[in-house]
């Protein structure tokens, strides 16, 4: 059908991220460092987003576009409440785990700085524990599950594992919990691209692991994946 509905301009969009808050029918999302429509069918055509674009990157077009999904989007937005209350009561409602996306550091060509070093981490938080299971920043990601030491004995975590990638990180002896379950959301309800998983040589790593290769054969998807193992002195051994 013909309809109005929004459209993105890419080349104006900064990736703040606002017009995606705004859209209370969660048909937004920020993709690669860019405001995506990605469910056309629950864009009401009302463009509560375009105010909130500091860019003009928005505006309307009438075009053919799925009609809206009014129960589609109430069974999503319900869906949304309760993994936000699980995650709310998860973390006690810590203002430090809020969902962040670092958009400038998502580019693989950023560049160091002589003797000062880029961080690569793209989002927050980045605790296995603290992390939704479903955000924007992890459409199209190249997902590494890093355990917590790895990034102290490897010295170039950064930019040899971190970089181009979304990371979460876990220890499974402290956080005494299986990740499996939560990473097999993770992976099932996101479009992950490929799966790095880079562990300590110590057995208690071993349970980060299983726990990420279980979660790839729950999900039910086939995407590549490697595991690379640091020794406690900091090289690469596996």
């Amino acid at each position: 059908m013909i309809r109005k509905i929004i459209h993105i301009d890419e080349e104006k969009c900064n990736g703040c991220g606002q017009c995606a808050e705004a859209c209370h029918e969660g048909a937004i999302d920020i993709v690669d460092g860019k405001a995506k429509l990605m469910r056309e069918n629950f864009c009401d055509g009302f463009g509560d987003c375009l105010p909130n674009c500091p860019t003009g990157a928005i505006s309307f077009e009438e075009r053919e576009a799925p009609a809206y999904d009014e129960a589609a989007v109430k069974q999503a937005q319900e869906i949304k409440k309760m993994s936000d209350l699980k995650h709310k009561d998860h973390e006690g409602g810590c203002p430090g785990s809020k969902m962040m996306q670092f958009a400038k550091r998502e580019a693989d060509n950023t560049p160091e700085t002589p003797g000062k070093g880029v961080s690569r981490l793209a989002q927050w938080p980045c605790q296995i524990k603290l992390v939704p299971t479903q955000a924007p920043f992890f459409e199209g990601a190249k997902l590494l599950i890093a355990a917590d030491c790895t990034a102290y004995a490897y010295a170039n975590m950064h930019e040899d594992f971190m970089r181009g990638k979304v990371t979460v990180i876990g220890c499974p002896k402290l956080d005494a919990v299986d990740y499996t379950d939560k990473l097999t959301e993770i992976i099932r309800n996101n479009d992950i691209r490929s799966v790095t998983i880079v562990r300590m040589e110590v057995p208690c790593c071993g349970g980060l692991q299983r726990a990420a290769e279980n979660a790839l054969k729950n999900s039910g998807k086939f995407i590549p994946w490697q595991v690379v193992t640091i020794s406690r002195d900091g090289n690469i051994i596996d």
